[in-house]
């Protein structure tokens, strides 16, 4: 199931819904209890998870007792409330260690983190949002709410605008279509013309900036990592507070580092792919 711009969970498209007799319907539901959790609660009793996940409240017992006998929940002591293990955590582990991505990135990132001071990223696209799947935080960390994991529009970010400008236009406009067009500022841009003309921009120059769009007080410029047939896999970027930076010093000091370590990255990714 995936996530909303404001951070609820979704229910799949009714389309994509159209199943074989292969799909184990309980586990779709088990999912939807443990993204109940995707919103700002952090622990939620069996009523609140009911309306969060979208199922009635006797399957929602059974589901939460099966996933607190499993490990996965925890009842809060002399509460009504339940919440998430750290078993959970065991899933974004076995991701980060088989993803080959990171551990060629991780040098590149590592190394811009410690040379300039500042915070870094590796950020996948998953569906119309990017994710945080690596973070060096630099010694002026911008956002302590953004950690591994976090997710943001991607049409609203320029690490998203970067990936989006190494797609195709059917992709991009898909992607554009399924996005919430809820700004998360109020610098956020979203006339869907404009966001798919910034797409281009990006596309001919190779570099994304955004000043305030995703978080005030905060400047992000990023690049594309792409296959061997120039599609973009991810993007790295550099986060940095208006406090000390301009847009205009951001694009002349900071863009080459990104575009360097983002080509750097893909080449790796290609030597790796040709052993």
């Amino acid at each position: 199931m995936s996530k909303s711009a404001a951070g609820t969970p979704q229910k799949p498209d009714e389309k994509a819904l159209e199943r074989s007799s292969l799909f184990v319907g309980s586990t779709e539901k088990a999912f939807q209890v443990l993204h109940a959790f995707d919103g700002p609660s952090r622990h939620m009793t069996l009523v609140d998870i009911a309306r969060a996940s979208g199922l009635d409240r006797s399957a929602t017992q059974r589901l939460v007792h099966t996933l607190e006998v499993l490990g996965y929940l925890y009842r809060v002591p002399e509460t009504r409330n339940y919440g998430l293990t750290t078993k959970v955590l065991q899933f974004s582990y076995n991701y980060v260690r088989a993803n080959e991505l990171i551990d060629k990135a991780s040098p590149y990132l590592l190394d811009i983190s410690r040379r300039l001071g500042e915070t870094t990223n590796l950020l996948e696209l998953d569906g119309h949002e990017i994710v945080f799947v690596a973070r060096f935080p630099g010694q002026h960390l911008v956002n302590i709410d953004i950690v591994v994991g976090a997710r943001l529009p991607a049409m609203f970010t320029a690490a998203g605008i970067a990936i989006l400008s190494r797609l195709s236009d059917e992709r991009v406009r898909e992607i554009l279509a399924s996005t919430r067009l809820d700004p998360l500022t109020h610098y956020t841009e979203t006339h869907p013309d404009k966001l798919l003309e910034r797409v281009r921009k990006v596309a001919r120059r190779g570099y994304a900036v955004i000043e305030n769009e995703t978080v005030l007080g905060d400047i992000s410029v990023a690049a594309p990592v792409t296959d061997h047939g120039g599609m973009a896999v991810a993007a790295i970027n550099i986060s940095v507070p208006t406090s000390r930076w301009s847009i205009e010093r951001v694009e002349a000091e900071l863009a080459q580092h990104v575009q360097v370590a983002a080509t750097s990255i893909s080449k790796a990714r290609l030597s790796g792919y040709k052993r």
